[in-house]
């Protein structure tokens, strides 16, 4: 359906983008937990390639497209080799990563829905599948890097509800028959612009009704309001 809408060559383009933004956030945490030159590659290839490569897995797009396109491979290893030599430039210029990210959400959740809703899932579990696009990268770098993923967390900026509401608008395009360049466009937009208030107000989701935890309430360090 996407390659209706653009030309291949286009849809790479972008998809490598999105592909380079989330790399270079796993490389960053790699060396923050003063991980290895190889350490690092590991962190940007899953953060960067994680959510598609179990969307594909899960509607059978076999071999996924991370191991039939050598450029889904090579651009974390581009984002590796930056990070490695230039991380203090990198950090310093942390809050342009973090945009372009939520443009590489935007990105990642749309297709991912119109990906899914092609191989045959109703509208509900490729919208589910698309979120799965966009952060499941994320949580995976959380993982192997021993810290509770960011998505989970109450003291981090909303990243999972933006690329909700983006993939259910593209799941409620398609139902109305509405999909095309421009509404794909704006669920898109409309995923990277409330990413950017998210992070600009520090707007989180809530906790439990009347909780009664014990535990202490762990203070947002500055600079790391991103998942």
């Amino acid at each position: 359906m996407l390659q209706e809408f653009f030309t291949p060559s286009v849809q790479h383009a972008l998809d490598l983008a999105g592909i380079f933004v989330f790399a270079i956030s796993g490389a960053l945490l790699a060396v923050r937990k003063n991980f290895d030159v190889f350490g690092i590659a590991v962190l940007a290839e899953v953060t960067a390639l994680g959510g598609g490569l179990f969307r594909d897995l899960v509607i059978g797009a076999v071999p996924p497209a991370a191991f039939t396109d050598l450029g889904y491979f090579v651009m974390p290893l581009v984002a590796t080799v930056l990070v490695f030599f230039l991380h203090p430039v990198v950090e310093r210029t942390q809050s342009a990563v973090n945009v372009f990210d939520a443009a590489g959400l935007g990105l990642f959740c749309v297709a991912g829905t119109t990906k899914a809703y092609e191989y045959g899932l109703g509208l509900t579990f490729s919208a589910v599948l698309g979120l799965a696009t966009g952060v499941g990268g994320g949580v995976l770098r959380d993982v192997l890097a021993n810290e509770v993923p960011s998505l989970l967390r109450w003291d981090r900026d909303l990243y999972a509800v933006p690329a909700i509401v983006g993939a259910t608008m593209v799941a409620l395009c398609i139902r109305f028959e509405m999909l095309n360049p421009f509404t794909s466009a704006l669920a898109a937009v409309t995923t990277f612009l409330l990413r950017l208030l998210a992070m600009r107000y520090h707007w989180r989701a809530p906790r439990a009704w009347n909780r009664r935890s014990t535990a202490r309430d762990e203070e947002q360090l500055p600079g790391k309001a991103t998942a």
